[in-house]
This record gives structure tokens, C-alpha cells and sequence, in this order.
């Protein structure tokens, strides 16, 4: 049986959120005319609770790969912090067995006016290792890292990519025995990711090693995990197997209530310059099921600030593990085709060719400039549900599932 390694009891972590009553930039008749209203009496500013963290309780045995989840805001990241002692809890008890490396933000851990080789030694102490440990691991860890041209190079002038690199390297190479990982691998590149996940995978397979993983890419999460935590408001609403989790999730965090109407705030991204405020399917569905083969069709109501010329928009189809299925773009068809937004509401309606098999699926939107940058961006705004059977015609004729998308195809037998 394997020992517990993390032991968290009711833990909460509460922090002070301060609104001044004066607004930040006022006109010198509005701070004249607020001055006589309050008889200059000092300013003062309202205060207000926010839980980030709220009577959470689990236990973490050794070699777990646990895979944390949940919606922005939900009290991921700062939990990670709470365990590697970085922030300290309001109330609860934590009990770790074991040194904790972690992996948190671009620059965590590292000295930016010292070098990188100075930096690998500075870690290793910082997690109790002495020199000559260090040494053992420091040609490995130089390896892994691919930055051994800039070694000697103060981090400060390395790249989000390099840091990454040579963080996760040293926090992976020095032996701890929990490594808590967040969001920060994205900044690297897809070989790379691919060679982080492989290593994480050896040193808990391999070496008793225990990984807490935080990540929106729910493909990750599936392939290194092998449980999950699932996160919503503070709150801790869901531990076990990362396929029980990952359908907890998605089935918990689709967004549209029945109006199709989007409540603010629920962005997994969002610049305030433009939000899409509702999204309703058109099929005649209940419940979001859609016939086999039905196109799959959706009204959206995008408010913008501003005018643009063109905008890209696109959808992305994510099947219950959060494998990216299907990708449909405004631009894909013609490129140069312009979709103007007007400042003011604007509606879209969309058709989507239907070729998933049948199986639950969520769906992601977003909106774009023509540089990339997101405007918003929404992840699992709801979800849907491909039948077996057929509005018209034949269903689906298979027992099982069979793959994830129906490709048409020519089929000729010559004897």
C-alpha cells in the first residue's frame, strides 16, 4: 500500500479585496464636487472577502500523477502555491512527507543577474542537495535543457522558452520527491512539452516520485495523469480516476443556460474589448442531442466595442477526454473574405458539417484579430450529445463506438 505523502486538511485560503468609493481617474469637478458631498472627510475603501481556497481536504500517495482541473479562477494555481509554501493558508493543516520542487511561473525559483550554471547549483541547495549532488545531476540536467551555449549567460536575457527549459530541467533532474507543475510548460515548445511529459511519466513510474500537474489542455492532463482533482470556486468538487474526473468536468461546465444566454465573467480569456453574450443551438434538439450526421448549427451574439474589418472566428469540438476533434474557422473556406464587426451587438449563425460518431462532445469558441490575439475566448461553453440514431435514413449500425469522426470514403472490390 503506498504512503501518503500530502495530507491536506480544511484548508482555506482568504484574501482582502479592497474598492476604493473614489474612481481611479476623475475629472477635478468630480473630486471637488466629492469633497463637498463628504465634508473632506479622508477616503476610505470598501472591503471584501474572496476564498480562493475553501475547506478543502485530500490525500496524495506516493507516485500519484495528479492532474488538477477546473475553470479560470477556480483555485488551481493557488493551491499549488499553498503547498509549495510560497503562499501561506489562512486556515487548514498541511502535512508533505518529502521535498517539493516546483514549477510554477516563467522565473520561479531562479536569480535573473546570475547564470544559468549558477542557477542549477542555487536550486539544488534550495532543495537541500549539497554540491557534490549536484554535480552528479548537473551534465544531465544541462542536457535536458538545451540551453549548455548559454549557460554562463545571466537567465535575465534568456527567452520565456529557454527559462522554461532549464527550470524544468533542474526542478526534474535534482531527486525531489513531489514535483508541482502549472501551466508554465505551454511557454516550450511541442518537442519539448512531449520530453517534460515523458520525464514526469519515468521519474513516477520509475522512481516513486509524486507529480501534481495543472494544465487547460485536457490531452496532457489525459495522457501524464492518472487522477484527477476537480476545482470550481475554491472548492474542492471532485477526486479520482482522470477519466471520471475529466467527464465530471465536462459535464459540470457547460455554460448556456436555456436563453443560450453566457454569463459575464465566464471567459477563459477576455481583452473587455469584445465578449460573445450568447450562444444557442438551432437544431431542434433536446437536451443538446442532435441526430447522427445532423449539421451541427449555432446562432452566436458577439457584443463588440469597437468596429473591426475583419475578425477571425473559430470552433473548436473537444471529445470527453478533451482530445481536439474538430476545428471549424470563419477563414478556412476563403481568407480573404472579410467579416466586418460592427461596434454594438453583432449575431452569427454557423453550420457545421456533422461527421462525429456518436458520443458526448463539448464545444469552445473564440474570436481573434487578424494578428492572433484573442479577444474571447470561452472553453467548454456547452455540450453535446451525437445520437445513434438518424433524423433521416440509416443510424449509426455499430455496437461500439468506432473511432471519433465518420470519414466519407470510395469503396471498389474487383474480382
Amino acid at each position: 500500500m503506498s504512503k501518503i505523502v500530502i495530507n491536506v486538511t480544511d484548508l482555506s485560503k482568504k484574501y482582502i479585496i479592497r474598492h476604493d468609493n473614489d474612481a481611479k481617474y476623475s475629472a477635478l469637478r468630480d473630486l471637488i464636487a466629492n469633497k463637498i458631498k463628504s465634508g473632506f472627510k479622508k477616503n476610505f475603501s470598501e472591503r471584501e472577502e474572496f476564498y480562493a481556497l475553501r475547506d478543502i481536504n485530500f490525500d496524495v500517495k506516493q507516485g500519484e500523477r495528479i492532474g488538477i482541473i477546473g475553470r479560470n479562477g477556480a483555485g488551481k494555481s493557488t493551491l499549488l502555491k499553498v503547498l509549495s509554501q510560497i503562499t501561506e493558508p489562512t486556515t487548514g493543516k498541511i502535512k508533505i512527507k518529502g521535498r517539493i520542487a516546483s514549477l510554477l511561473e516563467v522565473g520561479t525559483g531562479f536569480h535573473p543577474e546570475l547564470s544559468g550554471r549558477e542557477n542549477i547549483f542555487l536550486n539544488g541547495a534550495i532543495l537541500g542537495m549539497s554540491r557534490s549532488e549536484i554535480r552528479k545531476k548537473f551534465d544531465e540536467i544541462v542536457a535536458f535543457s538545451e540551453v549548455e551555449k548559454f549557460l554562463d549567460t545571466p537567465v535575465k536575457r534568456y527567452s520565456s522558452g529557454m527559462y522554461v527549459k532549464l527550470a524544468f530541467a533542474v526542478a526534474a533532474h535534482l531527486e525531489p520527491e513531489i514535483l508541482v507543475v502549472d501551466e508554465v510548460l505551454a511557454v516550450g515548445d511541442i518537442e519539448f512539452q512531449k520530453k517534460c511529459l515523458g520525464k514526469m511519466e519515468d521519474v513516477s513510474n520509475n522512481h516513486g516520485r509524486t507529480v501534481l500537474f495543472v494544465s487547460h489542455n485536457m490531452a496532457t492532463i489525459k495522457a501524464l495523469c492518472t487522477s484527477g482533482m476537480l476545482l470550481s470556486n475554491g472548492k474542492l468538487i471532485g477526486k479520482g480516476k482522470i477519466d471520471d474526473i475529466m467527464q465530471q468536468y465536462l459535464n459540470a461546465n457547460h455554460l448556456i443556460s436555456n436563453d443560450g444566454v453566457i454569463p459575464k465573467g465566464m471567459s477563459t480569456y477576455n481583452t473587455g474589448v469584445m465578449r460573445f453574450v450568447s450562444a444557442k443551438l438551432k437544431n431542434e434538439s433536446t437536451d443538446n442531442d442532435l441526430y447522427y450526421l445532423e449539421p451541427i448549427e449555432f446562432i452566436l451574439n458577439l457584443e463588440s466595442t469597437k468596429s473591426y474589418k475583419d475578425i477571425i472566428i473559430d470552433i473548436t469540438i473537444n471529445n470527453a477526454q478533451g482530445i481536439e476533434v474538430v476545428h471549424a474557422c470563419n477563414k478556412y473556406e476563403d481568407y480573404y473574405k472579410e467579416y466586418p464587426i460592427k461596434e454594438g451587438m453583432n449575431c452569427i449563425n454557423l453550420s457545421i458539417q456533422n461527421l462525429l460518431q456518436p458520443g458526448s462532445y463539448s464545444i469552445t469558441i473564440g474570436v481573434h484579430d487578424l494578428d492572433g490575439t484573442s479577444l474571447d475566448y470561452i472553453e467548454s461553453l456547452l455540450k453535446i450529445n451525437i445520437l445513434k440514431m438518424a433524423k433521416e435514413g440509416s443510424g449509426y449500425m455499430f455496437n461500439n463506438n468506432l473511432g471519433m469522426i465518420r470519414l466519407e470514403s470510395t469503396w471498389k472490390i474487383t474480382n
